[in-house]
């Protein structure tokens, strides 16, 4: 097994939806962050064995998304793309597919990435309508084109929009994300305060130059639009909750706002990067992926729990032994509960099949440099963000290792290890 570099990373600042990008396609975000990927990495005319990512929201047009980006951009048209879809974890995903493919020797290099826009969401017609519109296509002639809108009604036309509800329960996300916060005695103070360091670590890494060449200007923005740098705590508490407006605790300031942006990170083999003189800024080295039975009761976002579980029995590793954090901030609520559940006996007993609870992580050393709350959460593209912005902590900060929790819709959850360059051992588990 060889070990699986990162190299780095580079996205286009998130932007709330209907704001800055509501022009902008998939297509069209996930070329430019593409094109600054290959920029930072001097790969015009590069052949990159594989490039995976793709899309959560998306049209009938985008099947081919990750092929027409490489098309579309500075590599050589010889770059096989593979379009795939895990929800919030996609580009995640992607990277660990790729991951497992230079570890085993089948490629030497690759591109995860995603690209999200609910501004440019797909408005279909009802499946009636569309039926009609299929058998006109095949009707010859006058009178069975005449026949095909028999029994037609008005309200065929009405457009069907993008639901956010989850397909077997008829809930949202955030009103799934309330039954959890009320589950585990989730606070609205403690939300809010996470979103408030969320805002408030985030815009420090802007002011340090952390985010320098993580983020490249497009469309004319130049950072992300949602982070909010002048975060007040008695401001957000004045918002009414939003999911469950009796009793709830989710509001607007606690939970990602709908968002587009893109985002790439490039991974090879050791070999690879010495090649082309390529600093390793961190290696991949154990990933996993894991679901919950959320439609008989369990929690939509509890997944990740079961997958960090999972890596660290694979790695031999304790929850406290670990230098970062990166819990992606779906809702603050679900960070806050899945926090708790690893603290819990009774859940990391009977769920996770442990003798004990995986304990407590150092809080200073969660989402160090802020996350999804204040920095937007364009679905796909979330999973690439948090690989650039750990592999580089790992690299600039000198930590041994970091772990990357990301929940998704449908009850799922993928998990990664990051090891630091200059601590990585030798080859092991699953990735290396």
């Amino acid at each position: 097994m060889r070990r699986v570099a990162v190299l780095g990373g580079v996205r286009i600042p998130f932007c709330r939806s209907h704001t800055a990008y509501a022009e902008l396609s998939n297509l069209d975000m996930l070329t430019a962050a593409l094109a600054g990927l290959i920029d930072r990495f001097s790969l015009n005319g590069a052949h990159i064995d594989e490039v995976v990512g793709g899309a959560v929201v998306t049209h009938a047009k985008d099947w081919n998304l990750a092929r027409e980006v490489v098309i579309g951009s500075a590599l050589a048209p010889t770059t096989p793309a593979i379009t795939m879809m895990q929800a919030c974890g996609t580009s995640l995903q992607g990277a660990l597919g790729l991951g497992a493919k230079i570890a085993t020797g089948q490629i030497d290099c690759g591109i995860a990435l995603g690209s999200d826009t609910t501004s440019d969401a797909p408005i279909v017609f009802k499946r009636s309508f569309a039926q009609r519109l299929v058998q006109l296509s095949r009707a010859r002639s006058f009178g069975e084109k005449l026949a095909v809108f028999k029994g037609f009604t008005p309200a065929e036309l009405a457009p069907q929009p993008p639901s956010t509800s989850e397909p077997r329960t008829g809930l949202s996300m955030g009103e799934h994300c309330e039954l959890m916060a009320k589950e585990w005695g989730i606070t609205r103070e403690a939300e809010d305060l996470l979103a408030y360091e969320s805002h408030k670590k985030a815009a420090a890494a802007y002011d340090q130059g952390f985010m320098d060449d993580l983020v490249i200007p497009c469309a004319g923005v130049f950072r992300d639009n949602n982070l909010r740098e002048d975060i007040s705590l008695e401001k957000m508490a004045e918002l009414k909750p939003v999911f469950d407006r009796a009793g709830g605790t989710i509001t607007a300031a606690n939970s990602t706002p709908l968002t587009d942006g893109a985002s790439t990170v490039l991974l090879a083999s050791e070999e690879w990067a010495a090649k082309r003189n390529l600093p390793v800024q961190a290696y991949l080295t154990f990933g996993r992926t894991a679901a919950v039975d959320y439609v008989a009761g369990e929690g939509l976002l509890m997944a990740p729990t079961v997958a960090v579980s999972d890596l660290l029995k694979e790695s031999n590793l304790t929850l406290q032994d670990f230098d970062y954090y990166e819990i992606h901030e779906a809702f603050a609520a679900q960070v806050l509960a899945t926090l708790k559940a690893w603290e819990s006996d009774d859940y990391c007993r009977n769920r996770l099949g442990r003798d004990r609870a995986l304990g407590s992580i150092d809080r200073a050393k969660l989402n160090v440099k802020g996350s999804s709350i204040a920095f937007g959460h364009p679905f796909a593209a979330t999973g690439a963000r948090i690989l650039a912005v750990l592999a580089k902590l790992l690299h600039t900060e000198g930590g041994r290792r970091g772990l990357i929790s990301v929940c998704t819709a449908g009850g799922m959850g993928v998990a990664a290890i990051l090891e630091g360059a200059g601590s990585a051992g030798p080859a092991q588990g699953t990735m290396a």
